[in-house]
């Protein structure tokens, strides 16, 4: 299998890299943005401030309160993709269009989300290590993202 290293991030945590395989032909507008603020270095040493075991890993806010965010609100991009183990997908308040730079990785099945969060893309390995992020709502000193970047820039 060919990787589109354009369209790979490398998400490295405490216990090793992850790797995602970005969806553009799902939410090119996500996958843009997301690799914007990869680039700038935005994700690096955030938090993963909500995670439930059996449902998701929530980070990207770079208050760690579940508030922040990049500023920036992107437009939903909602598909038919479903929201299974290892789905990357967009967090949001209330308003379909108030996804930012929050993202969550769906731990187990989550097909309840379907058609009303994006997925922008699916973890194609270091799953165990997502799997180990510490657990809490919020979750008590956090473990965060070591490093992201997109793989064609990853020295």
């Amino acid at each position: 299998m060919s990787t589109d290293l354009e369209n790979t991030l490398y998400l490295d945590l405490k216990d090793g890299r992850v790797v995602i395989e970005l969806r553009p032909d799902l939410a090119p507008k996500h996958v843009a943005r997301i690799k914007e603020l990869t680039r700038e270095g935005f994700y690096n040493g955030v938090a993963f401030h909500r995670v439930i075991d059996g449902f998701m890993a929530q980070g990207g806010d770079p208050t760690g309160t579940g508030a922040g965010g990049s500023g920036k609100k992107l437009p939903a991009e909602f598909s038919a993709e479903p929201h299974v183990r290892g789905v990357c997908s967009m967090a949001r308040a209330q308003d379909p269009n108030s996804g930012d730079s929050q993202f969550f990785i769906c731990f187990d099945d989550a097909r309840f989300l379907d058609k009303q969060y994006t997925v922008w893309g699916k973890v194609t390995s270091g799953m165990e290590f997502v799997d180990k992020i510490k657990r809490g709502e919020p979750v008590r000193d956090p473990d965060r993202i070591v490093k992201m970047q997109v793989a064609a820039d990853a020295a």
